[in-house]
């Protein structure tokens, strides 16, 4: 990575190591990078408080006039760096995303469901968020200020850049295997980022709610009429199992209604409390003056 700031900007650059809370030697190898390699700066965070939390506060740590965000795993090759400074100054452009033309040693499931998140978010929403793409993007200072002052706990980092407008650009390139380790996003973690980037850019699954609710409102609503004519034509109801499936089915669509009002509700009780987002540990490799928080 140093290799490739120093041919596209010089010495004019910081490389930022974001330690969320590992129980390994991370943290001593960042402090080691930071004392042998030039601009070199660790962030050690008190916990783990997943990705997009670090992500935030790699951002809010850094000075520069541009950010190039890219994850440690190295599928995104900061090889491109170049060509993406490149286009951002032909197209006066404040974001350059990647936008994943192939994925290399992704499962098929990975791929399928990585499609079909992408397609119901942008079904969902009321912002235009790029398809096929992850954080790994180069972004302006005006974008990383709006970026830190939005101060919500359960982060959409993309969605969040996407939100702020601006002119944003894609930088078309294919994903490679991860270098080393596995991936620690369990299918737990990911379910929770999709909610978190549905849920935190649009009411529309509310409305869906009420848009189900009358339609079973309308349909109860017959069933009653109909039971009524067998009663008086007939002079008795049909058999229980009618009755049980119709209760079943309004119970079922309440109780999965209730949770994802449930869900909304969870994230206005986390966000009122105005917790910080993340508390800073250490920071090592530099003598500027840092806040222990990022909350605004």
């Amino acid at each position: 990575m140093a290799e490739v700031c120093e041919a596209t900007v010089g010495n004019d650059y910081e490389v930022i190591f974001i330690n969320d809370g590992s129980g390994d030697e991370t943290w001593k190898r960042i402090l080691e990078l930071a004392e042998s390699q030039g601009p070199v700066i660790g962030v050690n965070l008190s916990r783990n408080y997943g990705h997009q939390l670090a992500l935030t506060a790699g951002l809010q740590v850094c000075s520069g006039e541009r950010a190039f965000i890219i994850d440690a795993d190295l599928q995104d090759p900061p090889e491109l760096l170049p060509e993406m400074m490149e286009k951002m100054d032909q197209e006066q452009a404040d974001v350059v995303y990647g936008e994943r033309t192939e994925r290399v040693g992704e499962s098929l499931f990975k791929r399928f469901t990585a499609a079909l998140f992408y397609r119901i978010l942008s079904a969902l929403t009321d912002i235009d968020i790029p398809l096929n793409t992850g954080d790994f993007r180069l972004i302006s200072r005006r974008v990383v200020d709006g970026f830190l002052a939005m101060p919500e706990e359960h982060r959409f980092v993309r969605g969040m850049i996407a939100w702020l407008g601006y002119k944003q650009v894609a930088f078309p390139y294919v994903r490679d295997k991860r270098f080393q380790g596995v991936t620690a996003y369990t299918m737990r973690k990911m379910i929770n980022f999709a909610l978190d980037g549905i849920t935190g850019f649009s009411v529309r699954p509310l409305r869906l709610a009420l848009y189900f609710g009358t339609g079973f409102v309308a349909v109860a609503f017959l069933t009653g009429l109909w039971v009524v004519y067998q009663f008086w034509v007939n002079n008795t109801v049909p058999g229980w199992s009618s009755l049980i499936v119709v209760v079943l089915i309004v119970s079922a669509a309440q109780m999965l209604f209730l949770g994802l009002i449930g869900e909304y509700l969870g994230r206005i009780f986390t966000e009122v409390k105005r917790r910080p987002l993340f508390i800073i540990r250490d920071i090592a490799g530099s003598d500027r003056e840092f806040p222990d928080t990022i909350r605004r």
